[in-house]
């Protein structure tokens, strides 16, 4: 079946938002003390058969701004070196700023209103980035305030799971522990868990909107519907 225009435009799907997944390894959990040391960001868009896909990649490691705390447990946990010149590390600013930019090239081509973070416990990389991008005095910061896509909130409803990992395996993917907690790849797999969880909502027939008369109650999924696990039909 041919997907209608509306139906594989991205600023039809979200109410004007443009989705970027987004993930950030600290210092801390203060995002307004501790340090934002990693930042990874992936764009997304709709190919012609309106199916949720990843798009363009952004990826920094990040120097501790002057004054920055540095929880030793923080560090222990993600196992990053802040100072070790491998990382190739710029500043916040220049972070941000990068990806900033094509967010905002994401937004006009898609013809969207505004940027929405999508994260996997998204207040926390919201609270880092908007820090971030304060302390930067970035002025053209393309996110919303305060509203976020709640991968965990997702997952759990779609999936009975919350936790990335387990979320990921529920649905199918292969999930490597020992990469975990690294931007880079926590973003990438929140990627994916997210396009699954959109798609599997357009598969079932979710999405395009179907008309509902006032007087009549959407019907209930079939108890035979596919679990989102085995959603063959749809982009992996």
């Amino acid at each position: 079946m041919t997907a209608t225009a509306a139906s594989t435009q991205l600023n039809e799907r979200f109410r004007g938002y443009y989705p970027v997944v987004i993930d950030v390894e600290t210092g801390g959990f203060n995002a307004k003390t501790d340090a934002l040391l990693e930042i990874a960001a992936i764009t997304l868009k709709m190919d012609n058969n309106g199916w949720l896909v990843p798009d363009q990649t952004f990826h920094f490691n990040v120097a501790p701004f002057e004054g920055a705390n540095l929880e030793p447990a923080a560090l222990e946990f993600t196992g990053i070196d802040p100072y070790s010149a491998l990382r190739g590390a710029v500043t916040e600013r220049e972070a941000l700023e990068h990806i900033f930019k094509g967010i905002r090239k994401g937004l006009k081509a898609n013809k969207c209103q505004r940027a929405i973070i999508v994260a996997h416990n998204a207040s926390f990389d919201h609270g880092f980035v908007m820090a971030a991008a304060e302390r930067a005095e970035i002025k053209r910061n393309p996110f919303h305030p305060f509203a976020t896509f709640d991968t965990a909130s997702l997952a759990g409803l779609a999936l009975g799971q919350t936790v990335l990992a387990k979320a990921c395996k529920a649905a199918g993917m292969e999930f490597d522990n020992k990469e975990a907690h690294s931007a880079l790849y926590d973003t990438q797999k929140t990627t994916e868990l997210f396009c699954r969880i959109v798609n599997r909502w357009k598969a079932l027939g979710g999405w395009p909107l179907a008309a509902v008369e006032n007087d009549q109650e959407p019907q209930a999924a079939s108890a035979q519907d596919k679990p989102l696990g085995n959603a063959a039909d749809t982009p992996a």
